[in-house]
Parts: C-alpha cells; sequence; structure tokens
C-alpha cells in the first residue's frame, strides 16, 4: 500500500494526544493492567503451533502478563486470590500475528480523499483499527508504514494502557526513489510534494534509515519495487539499485534493525534478497531465480492474498490502479505457490488497509485453499513463523512459559476449519482479557 507523505506531524501528535486521553477512562485503566496473583485459563483443548497436537482439558497458569505454566486441569487446582476464566470446550491458541498491517489507513483509494487526508485523519483511524485488529485475535502485527511516525505514536500509546490494541512493531515512513511507488505522484509539479521517504542515493538512504531510527521505529521498509496503489510507475521494475538496498540493509542490521521490501516485480525480489533484505512483502512476479535466492538467504515471503479476493469482490479502485491490480492478481498466488513448495519461508501478513482491518484472519485460508498449506503450516506462518520474522520468538508466536499472556480461543478445531480463526470468542494480550469470557 503506498502511505500518503505527512502533512504535519505536530497536529498529528496534537490529535492522538486528544484521542488518547478521550479514550483513556478510569475503567479502561483498569482493565488494561493485568490483574495481581494468578488467573488459571481453563480449556476444553489447547493447539500446540509448534506439533499440532491438540490438547485435552488444559489449563494455562498467567501471572502478570506472562504464562507461567500449561498443566492438565485436573492437576491444577485453583488456589485462593487466583481469578479463574473457564473457556467450557473452547480450543486456545496464541494470538495471531500479522507482519505487513497498514493500521492508520482505510481502504479508501479516492485520489481526492487521498490527498485531503491528514496525519490526524491517521492517528484516529489507527486508534479504531488497532481495537478492531486485537479483537479479531491478532494481538501482535508489524506496521510497515505510516505518515508522519503517526504509527509511532500509535504504539507507545498501546504500550501505555492508554489505547487497545496489538504489540506493535512499526516503520515509519517507507523509503522510496523520487517518482516511485513511496512518494506522492497524484499532484502536478507545481506543489512540489515529495513523501516522506523519498531517498535517492547511497548516502541519502543511510540518512533516511538513521532519521527513521532516531523517531524511534522498529523495523525499516523501502519499496524496492514499483506498486499496485501508486500512479505512473510499473509493478515490475525495480527502484532501487542493488548498491542502494546493501547500504540500506547494512545501516539497519548494524543498528538492529530488520529490513521489510516491498516488491512485487522479479528482479527487485532478486536484489533485495542478494541486498540482505530480511522479508519480501508481496512476491507477485517471483521467479526461479528468486526463489532460490531467498531460500539461499533465509529471506522470509510475506505474501498479501487475501486482499486480491476481497478486491475482486468489493474493490473500487481508480482507473490508473485497475490494470496493476489484474496483472497482480493475475500472477501472484501460482507463483507464490512455487516459492513455498520450493521452500522459502514464509510469515502470513494481510496488507490490511487495502481491505478492512479485522478481516485478516481470512488470509489463513487462502494459505490452505491457494497455496496448498496444511492447516497447521497456515497457523504457524501466523504464529511461530511471524514471531521469527519479528525477532520476537522469546515473547510471541506459541503458548509458552515465559512468553507473553497472548491466548485466543475458537469454537471447533482450527486444524480441521481454519475458517474458525475468523469468529474468534476470546482474546487475552499480555494477561488482559480484552474478549469473551473475563473481558472488562
Amino acid at each position: 500500500m503506498r502511505i500518503r507523505p505527512s502533512l504535519s506531524l505536530i497536529l498529528s501528535l496534537t490529535v492522538l494526544s486528544l484521542v488518547v486521553l478521550g479514550l483513556t477512562s478510569a475503567a479502561f485503566a483498569q482493565s488494561s493492567s493485568a490483574p495481581a496473583g494468578r488467573t488459571l485459563i481453563r480449556a476444553g483443548h489447547l493447539l500446540d503451533v509448534h506439533t499440532g497436537k491438540l490438547l485435552d482439558s488444559q489449563t494455562i497458569i498467567v501471572t502478570g502478563d506472562r504464562i507461567t505454566a500449561i498443566s492438565s486441569t485436573a492437576s491444577t487446582p485453583a488456589s485462593t486470590g487466583d481469578t479463574v476464566i473457564d473457556l467450557g470446550s473452547l480450543t486456545v491458541l496464541p494470538g495471531l500475528i500479522d507482519v505487513h498491517t497498514h493500521i492508520t489507513g482505510n481502504p479508501d483509494f479516492d485520489p481526492y480523499r487521498e490527498l485531503t487526508g491528514t496525519d490526524a485523519k491517521d492517528a484516529i483511524n489507527g486508534v479504531v483499527n488497532a481495537r478492531t485488529t486485537l479483537m479479531a485475535g491478532f494481538t501482535t502485527i508489524r506496521n510497515v508504514g505510516a505518515s508522519g511516525y503517526v504509527d509511532v505514536d500509535l504504539r507507545d500509546a498501546i504500550n501505555a494502557g492508554q489505547v487497545p490494541g496489538p504489540h506493535m512493531q512499526v516503520s515509519g515512513p517507507p523509503l522510496g526513489i523520487t517518482g516511485g511507488h513511496c512518494d506522492e505522484n497524484l499532484l502536478p509539479i507545481r506543489y512540489h510534494l515529495t513523501g516522506d521517504g523519498v531517498a535517492d542515493g547511497i548516502a541519502a538512504v543511510q540518512q533516511k534509515v538513521r532519521q527513521n531510527i532516531k523517531y524511534g521505529v522498529d523495523v525499516i521498509k523501502i519499496c524496492a519495487t514499483g506498486g499496485v496503489l501508486s500512479k505512473g510507475d510499473s509493478l515490475q521494475a525495480s527502484q532501487y539499485t542493488l548498491e542502494e538496498m546493501k547500504a540500506i540493509a547494512a545501516d539497519a542490521h548494524r543498528l538492529g534493525l530488520k529490513v521489510a521490501a516491498h516488491a512485487h516485480g522479479a528482479q527487485g525480489i532478486l536484489w533485495a534478497s542478494e541486498a540482505g533484505i530480511d522479508s519480501i512483502e508481496h512476491g507477485s512476479f517471483i521467479d526461479a531465480a528468486g526463489i532460490a535466492e531467498m531460500k539461499k538467504d533465509g529471506t522470509y515471503l510475506v505474501p498479501t492474498l487475501y486482499l486480491e479476493d476481497w478486491m475482486m469482490e468489493s474493490g473500487h479502485l481508480p482507473v490508473f490502479y485497475q490494470q496493476k491490480m489484474k496483472d497482480a492478481i493475475a500472477v501472484a498466488k501460482p507463483n507464490i505457490r512455487r516459492a513455498y513448495e520450493a521452500g522459502v519461508k514464509i510469515a502470513l501478513g494481510t496488507d490490511a488497509a487495502v481491505y478492512p482491518h479485522g478481516l485478516n484472519a481470512h488470509e489463513v485460508e487462502v494459505y490452505v485453499r491457494d497455496l496448498g498449506m496444511t492447516p497447521l503450516a497456515a497457523i504457524q506462518s501466523a504464529t511461530l513463523n511471524g514471531a521469527d520474522l519479528m525477532g520476537w520468538t522469546d515473547r510471541a508466536g506459541s503458548l509458552d512459559a515465559g512468553k507473553w499472556a497472548d491466548i485466543i480461543a475458537v469454537d471447533g478445531n482450527p486444524l480441521a476449519d481454519v475458517k474458525l480463526l475468523q469468529d474468534v470468542k476470546f482474546v487475552m494480550k499480555a494477561g488482559v482479557v480484552y474478549k469473551g469470557t473475563g473481558a472488562k
């Protein structure tokens, strides 16, 4: 998704503060802190995403924001002071992870609406969409692109308990070339409007990486090729050169951050992997050379495929985006299936904002139906693999002692029907219940 350039960082900060103050009631402040003492979650069934085993009658012991133990319910009696949450026959599994969202955006691509957007509106969108995403069972996301560092402010507000939302890693403004997918190309020269992250040449991209880190990002996002939702560029044309991408990856890695590359075209995919980029986002035109390189380098592929289904059913794009969307849809699923079958690592991403937030779990169904994944592999792409890509295997992605108490529950066996993940009945994030039994 193309990100609108910053119009007012100061206004963004002010409005986000007002939104935060408006939502922070005494009741919410109490509910956003994990309860003191132990919480015992009684589950009819528990899915071990490491092995695919479905364990019956399990109790997850939560202390503060962490899981401290998991054992059979029969051997885990409640003690005085414990809080017991009985989920009956529901199946619990770890909170899901979406590594490609645009939490501050919505699926409205009318050019006038794009050009009259503000960081303030994005901040408000982010507060609403973060809650929607959490309630859908996605307790962790990576936000890859937002103007004015609005996603940095949103992450911090969530972490402070001021507004509800997932754990977040954020990129701030994505880096891109002049006139490329991450620039602003809708206005003529007289307006001299340039995207926040535009940088050309090795020195400039190094400065932009460092600037984003200065303002608090967790991951660097770049545009390696053209995109669908941008005017005047080609999906298949590489935008950053191999040398520029190497410079980006080297600086980001040296400073402790990973890099995600928006890339549809085959050349850009190949170069990004060769440059040491950690993940390829979209990957529509990936070819044999790119597949081989990604497998060799251990580069993650982050498909964003459900949006294609949604776009064909409900999307309304301006004419100058329509053909590019059709071109991507024509090749993406078979190409990505070949990459998966060849052994390229897959982490679930959705491009939420290109379709409505909260439908993220439909991506799991697409992976099973169109990529040939088993239900367990598809669920692992949204749990273990997402946590691995984010560098958060010590805190998310599975139900293990020591990790965040990020727990969801569904009515039935998701290994038999992954569509159950589209109707989550219970959501706990970091020991706090936001949906279902025990929610405040």
